[in-house]
């Protein structure tokens, strides 16, 4: 198999399964396209390993293990079959991306296989800063990742990037609780709670309509997401201009979501909040128009 014909194993991946971020990789150009489609492709596959429940924890751990073992011997320049780890070893090399940070993508993946709780229980995160953690590892080191093939040069991009992770991955939890909660998973503080009277069983209840209390809890959540958003749109200017669009596509959606999960009142188990096929292509088309203007010169 030819590193093209890699990449373009990458891109069906990418085009088939990324809801949101395919959107946002329309308007990079091709060579930088092609190599956030094989970041997606490598984190897209150790999260189904991740999500297999049709294996215990721990043969999942086993074989993310394995999987990982035969990355680092192909990044490393051993041969391989892998269309993936051929398009991705491609990818690093040509955009520096530091091997730290693609393992760190694995092992985000790999927090909840290791964290697994006894049957009954659910795990939890007693405070935002052990839930900051966990943001950084599953999304912010995807925003580490992603600035390296976008460019930059001013180091305030890299904490940025951080905070925009954090953003993201706030507005899923905010979507997802109700189908975290029926895994057995919480993801939010258990400190701030208790501040809002809030319990693990109020979540497991899984309330249509929310209580004042969840509902006053959740916006907590939301206004702190708002507050890391701003860092996705301080970024904008720190990277390249070519790559300015597609990041502004993907801030713009993510931030719409949550939007639309406010709008709703936060009933997130009630409904699943998205952001609709026809929206995201209007936001598309706008970012395809901030490219062109850019490429013109005539958007300061």
């Amino acid at each position: 198999m030819t590193v093209a014909e890699a990449y373009q194993h990458c891109r069906e991946i990418a085009r088939r399964e990324a809801k949101n971020f395919y959107y946002a990789f329309v308007a990079l150009p091709r060579h930088k396209r092609d190599a956030i489609c094989a970041v997606y492709a490598f984190m897209r596959h150790a999260d189904d390993i991740s999500d297999d429940e049709t294996l215990s924890p721990g043969e999942r751990r086993i074989r993310m293990g394995v999987w990982l073992d035969e990355w680092h011997l192909a990044s490393q320049g051993e041969s391989t079959r892998n269309p993936v780890f051929l398009a991705l070893s491609d990818a690093q090399a040509r955009f520096r991306i530091p091997g730290k940070l693609l393992d760190q993508l694995v092992e985000g993946t790999t927090m909840d296989l290791r964290r697994a709780s006894f049957p009954g229980q659910y795990d939890t995160y007693a405070t935002f800063e052990d839930l900051y953690r966990y943001c950084y590892l599953v999304a912010s080191v995807v925003g580490l990742v992603c600035i390296r093939i976008f460019g930059y040069s001013d180091p305030r991009a890299e904490r940025l990037a951080e905070e925009t992770g954090v953003a993201f991955q706030l507005t899923n939890i905010l979507r997802d609780v109700r189908e975290d909660v029926e895994r057995k998973r919480v993801y939010l503080p258990l400190d701030e709670m208790r501040r809002y009277d809030v319990s693990v069983e109020d979540l497991a209840a899984l309330p249509a309509p929310l209580t004042p209390n969840l509902r006053d809890f959740f916006t907590s959540i939301a206004a702190r997401a708002e507050h890391y958003y701003a860092s996705g749109y301080a970024l904008l200017p720190l990277i390249d201009a070519d790559s300015r669009a597609a990041l502004w596509v993907l801030v713009t959606i993510y931030h719409r979501l949550l939007r639309r999960i406010g709008y709703s009142g936060y009933e997130v188990f009630a409904r699943r909040a998205s952001v609709p096929t026809i929206t995201k292509f209007s936001i598309l088309l706008r970012g395809l128009g901030r490219l062109l203007l850019d490429r013109a010169g005539l958007r300061r």
